[in-house]
């Protein structure tokens, strides 16, 4: 009889091509994609070195880092040089036989918001992108990572990838959600509370009754955040809403052969008793909307806190004083006494219809305060087609906010555009690091309902007292 067994054991398992010993594994890869950004570089190498894709059509691209989200965007970028990531990409793959999802195609959107909203993450598969956020896929039961441009080389070109066995985590999310509370706010606790490396070298499992409760888009952006802890993947166990979610789309199975794959992935559980290196459990029930102080995801706290002192900040000494002078700030400040300049609703972590659609039932018959400049960025050009068709256009247009076109945007500043020099930044994406969303900008990282909410205030609140 087999020893019980983790999902990520089960996963690891069934793709091990071959066991290279000191705790080294060659994996079976099911699913690559790539982005303008990284995209060229890995096929560009690939061809120099006379080899080709060993199975296009198990690989996907699409443009998402580098293009303009400004409404009749073309190749054109505010990027210097960044026309020349996306020609060169589209015509590689193209070459490559590779499905491209191009600046104008309907289906185009950030790579870890259109890969399950087209179905092609599935339970059980593995999924790489040269992209540390690919740990955003895990939510559909994948074990799914970021790799490098030479790794996604060698994954075109073989189909496979060499991989260091991590240790496994669980982290049990106990009790129910609160009002005003989500799965942004799940991540910042964790990560509050456990600091941004307390997943080095595992791989996590999020589990329990509050995770159970949540809608297939907020685990996309529970394990999205897994990188923002270093662990190498997060993911959670599919379940009746993960197969609903997927049943009839794109790339999912149909008739006969969808019967099987779900019969399959009801197996994809961690079995009782199964061994994990390391247990944490979280309150959920105690949790209120949190809120980043500093230039690390680690630094967060809740919405109605103060900036802390440096003992119990998680950080050294050096780092809390570094942080401070940056962002601006005194020890003892509330949260809300910060004025904010701008507000961005975006990014792979939170930038699905649900997001958006919780954004604006704040925002509904309200408008952004004097002097907040307020955007908002599909994660796809299907959500943004949905969100048209609800209203929610007009709800964020009223309400003061740009309206865009779908990717990355400002949630990473390459050279293009970006937010002022010390401009106080509250933004639904999911690093606040120094110039992150822009030279010496100043990053407040927390949830759409949080950003709603602060916009509509002109300093950082809480979304609680927006609320019906």
């Amino acid at each position: 009889m087999n020893a019980p067994s983790t999902l990520f054991d089960k996963l690891w398992t069934q793709h091990l091509v071959r066991d290279l010993g000191g705790g080294v594994g060659l994996l079976a890869i099911d699913r690559i994609f790539l982005h303008e950004r990284t995209g060229s570089i890995a096929l560009k190498s690939l061809g120099e070195s006379g080899r080709g894709v060993a199975d296009p059509a198990r690989v996907f691209c699409t443009m998402d880092h580098i293009v303009d989200t400004l409404p009749g965007r073309g190749d054109d970028t505010l990027m210097p040089s960044g026309k020349a990531f996306i020609v060169e990409t589209r015509e590689a793959a193209r070459a490559a036989g590779i499905r491209v999802f191009d600046v104008h195609d309907p289906d185009q959107g950030i790579v870890h918001v259109i890969s399950p909203e087209l179905g092609i993450v599935l339970p059980g598969t593995t999924v790489v992108c040269p992209d540390s956020h690919t740990c955003t896929q895990g939510a559909m039961g994948a074990l799914a990572w970021g790799i490098g441009s030479t790794e996604a080389e060698h994954a075109l070109a073989t189909g496979t990838l060499r991989v260091s066995r991590p240790k496994v985590m669980r982290v049990t999310f106990a009790g129910r959600l609160p009002p005003g509370v989500g799965a942004k706010d799940l991540s910042l606790a964790l990560i509050g509370r456990h600091g941004a490396v307390g997943g080095n070298g595992y791989a996590i499992e999020y589990a329990g009754p509050a995770v159970r409760d949540l809608e297939v888009e907020a685990r996309l952006t529970l394990c999205n955040m897994a990188t923002e802890f270093s662990a190498m993947t997060g993911m959670i166990a599919p379940d009746d809403k993960t197969f609903a979610y997927l049943e009839g789309r794109r790339y999912a199975p149909k008739g006969a052969s969808w019967e099987a794959a779900v019969a399959h992935w009801r197996t994809l559980v961690s079995d009782d008793g199964a061994h994990f290196d390391r247990e944490l459990t979280i309150a959920a029930d105690e949790l209120a909307p949190m809120v980043t102080w500093g230039t690390s995801p680690q630094h967060a706290v809740r919405i109605t806190g103060r900036v802390p002192e440096q003992s119990s900040s998680g950080t050294s000494p050096e780092a809390y004083g570094r942080a401070l002078a940056y962002m601006g700030l005194e020890p003892g400040q509330s949260m809300q006494s910060l004025a904010i300049g701008a507000a961005f609703i975006g990014s792979c972590t939170n930038s699905r219809i649900s997001d958006l659609r919780r954004a604006a039932t704040v925002l509904r018959g309200r408008r952004v305060a004097a002097g907040v400049r307020a955007i908002c960025v599909p994660g796809s050009m299907a959500v943004k087609r949905q969100a048209e068709s609800e209203g929610l256009d007009r709800v964020f247009l009223d309400a003061g906010f740009e309206w865009r076109e779908s990717g990355c945007s400002m949630c990473f500043y390459a050279g293009g555009e970006s937010f002022g020099a010390r401009e106080r930044v509250v933004s639904s994406t999911n690093r606040n690091f120094e110039s992150r969303q822009g030279p010496q900008t100043r990053t407040h990282i927390a949830s759409p309902e949080t950003v709603a909410a602060s916009a509509i205030a002109g300093h950082l609140a809480d979304v609680r007292e927006f609320l019906p």
